[in-house]
């Protein structure tokens, strides 16, 4: 064998090596590749899965605009009112120009259709949907939908007031029958009157509470609105919701702000007080009838009131809330500490005898403020100096006139 022919080991040694490096090259690079592949795959992906968010806002868009070119090119509804209905087929009073149609009742509102109702309407004066009653969002906002929980328990000193405002209000609502055999009417409302603090609210809402009604309360301030007609349309409203939500108790706080005496003097306010006024005394002795509404009412100033709200039929009880007395204050010392944690020296007759001339508001106050003189010495029981010192702190901030708004 030549030369030329014959390789060496050491010549097999090098090439095998060479081509071992080639191939590690070779590995690298395809490693290097398959990485850069893969990022690539991973940020393709990232930006697939942004595409196709993007494709579903799109179609949501695209929906709303569906939506709404449909709202924009579908023909108008009209409002009418359901006039008579017989059977299947309801008579309809168009609102705008009083046309007059007989139309179908659809069946699924068949249960619902009635004399008064609004309902919608198309051009072919078919029924498309009824539409709730327009009240007030301002007679809305002062519904008390639950009953308060307020008990005669939490009166102290008022039973003969009490007896009056429960016959009055609480047993025609949850006796009627009691009338019935009688032959009488029950009163139609309820007046009270007395310094502030002395309790009118509070009756109110235990009378409410007792009698499982749906409980409404309004300012008489809340009723005078500064433009034209807006008072006497809210009136109007509070009195309908309260008819809706029957048996009802509706209480007008601080009526002498909208039913004073009426006078004129010449500008646009005076003139929409009255209006005002006068919506009132119509819904209170009005051609439609209260139902299971009772009125309850409250001022602080009953000679400012015009004599036409005092009368008879819309008032049938006038019934005054004096400041209690020794007794009365005593029991309603005893109803604000029942829950206290009270020393033995506590002696509430000498509390109340102290107290002449205070208002339950007052004494309620008196309670608390002794709570808070504990509370800042970090003790445990409510003394009877906690108490005194409490009564003389009020009693000068009352006479100083820095309280003086606080228990109205």
């Amino acid at each position: 064998m030549s030369d030329a022919t014959a390789n060496t080991p050491i010549e097999n040694t090098n090439n095998t090596v060479d081509n071992a490096e080639e191939m590690d090259s070779e590995i690298e690079s395809l490693k290097k590749e398959n990485e850069e592949l893969r990022v690539q795959s991973e940020s393709m992906r990232a930006k697939l899965l942004e595409a196709n968010m993007l494709a579903n806002n799109y179609l949501e868009e695209m929906e709303k605009l569906k939506e709404q070119l449909e709202r924009i090119t579908s023909p108008p509804l009209f409002i009418a009112t359901v006039m008579e209905t017989e059977d299947d087929m309801a008579l309809i009073r168009q609102h705008g120009n009083n046309q007059e149609v007989v139309t179908q009742i659809p069946a699924e509102f068949r249960d619902e259709i009635e004399p008064g109702v609004r309902v919608s309407i198309n051009a072919a004066f078919s029924i498309v949907s009824i539409m709730r009653k327009a009240t007030d969002m301002r007679a809305q906002i002062m519904e008390v939908i639950n009953s308060p929980d307020v008990d005669y328990d939490m009166i102290g000193g008022l039973d003969d007031v009490l007896n009056e405002v429960i016959e009055s209000v609480e047993m025609p609502l949850t006796e009627p029958e009691l009338f019935d055999k009688i032959g009488i009417e029950p009163p139609s409302g309820v007046l009270m009157y007395g310094d502030p603090g002395t309790g009118k609210t509070l009756i109110a809402k235990a009378v409410a509470s007792r009698a499982h009604a749906s409980f409404i309360r309004m300012s008489g301030s809340d009723l005078v609105q500064k433009f034209i007609g807006e008072g006497a349309r809210l009136v109007k409203d509070v009195f309908q919701m309260a008819r809706d939500k029957s048996p009802c108790i509706l209480f007008i706080d601080e009526i002498d702000a909208v039913g004073g005496m009426r006078t004129h003097d010449g500008t646009t306010g005076s003139a929409e007080v009255n209006r005002t006024m006068l919506q009132l005394l119509s819904e209170m002795d009005g051609f439609e009838p209260r139902g299971q509404v009772k009125i309850i009412a409250a001022t602080n100033r009953i000679d400012l009131l015009d004599p036409a709200l005092l009368r008879p039929g819309r008032f049938d009880r006038v019934i005054e809330i004096p400041i209690p007395d020794e007794k009365a204050r005593e029991d309603i010392l005893r109803i604000h500490t029942r829950h206290m944690n009270l020393a033995d020296d506590v002696d509430m007759a000498k509390l109340a005898k102290m107290a002449n001339g205070l208002s339950g508001a007052d004494l309620k106050i008196i309670v608390k403020e002794a709570g808070m003189f504990v509370l800042r010495r970090r003790g445990e029981q409510i003394t009877m100096k906690d108490m005194t010192e409490a009564f003389n702190k009020i009693t000068t901030e009352e006479e100083q006139g820095t309280v003086s708004g606080m228990f109205a």
